[in-house]
């Protein structure tokens, strides 16, 4: 996805607005008054609400690909495992409104073409956490006594528990720090107690 300085600037107030108001208050008129533009120049880069929403989650789908693409090559999964969450909370505390973005239950609503990009992010997300667990059960350094895919879902589940919680607190605890305690504890659950 390309996306130019501009969509970026305002995929950035568009968060900030999410993370304000919410859904409801996201409209172009809100927008435009954050910007201090015109309602015709957001419309020069993004046709509609909806298609800034969809921007702001391809571009974090995108963006997460790329990063977790870059980092996670050791053949330790446990280091791996770290790896992957740290990078996650470290940019959320960076950019707290695509927490707004991707665990806002009423953007879910809005249409089916965002549920579709959502579908994506976390698509992106299982495509780098499966392959770390699925090393770590068969080099036996996590469980087997649950499957691959329960397993997904148990930490997937307790990540976004962990971000709801963030975003309901306000963001005013240091993800990163009760983030990398979350991850040891499910490291602590999943690890393989034989030998």
């Amino acid at each position: 996805m390309d996306i130019t300085p501009r969509q970026l600037e305002i995929i950035e107030a568009a968060g900030k607005i999410l993370t304000l108001f919410g859904v409801s208050g996201l409209t172009i008129k809100n927008l435009a008054k954050e910007m201090q533009f015109s309602e015709s120049a957001i419309y020069r880069h993004f046709k509609s609400k909806e298609e800034i929403i969809l921007g702001m989650l391809n571009y974090l789908a995108e963006g997460t690909d790329k990063r977790l693409s870059e980092l996670i090559k050791s053949s330790d999964p446990v280091v791996d495992f770290k790896t992957l969450f740290r990078e996650q909370f470290i940019f959320f505390s960076r950019y707290p409104h695509f927490v707004v973005a991707v665990f806002s239950d009423g953007l879910l609503e809005e249409s089916q073409r965002i549920n579709e990009t959502y579908k994506k992010l976390m698509n992106v997300k299982m495509k780098h956490l499966m392959p770390i667990i699925m090393e770590g059960q068969q080099k036996r350094v996590f469980t087997n006594a649950i499957t691959t895919d329960e397993m997904m879902h148990i930490v997937m589940g307790t990540f976004k528990l962990q971000m709801f919680k963030w975003r309901i607190a306000n963001f005013e605890f240091d993800i990163i720090r009760s983030g990398n305690n979350m991850v040891q504890s499910i490291l602590s659950l999943i690890k393989n107690k034989e030998g």
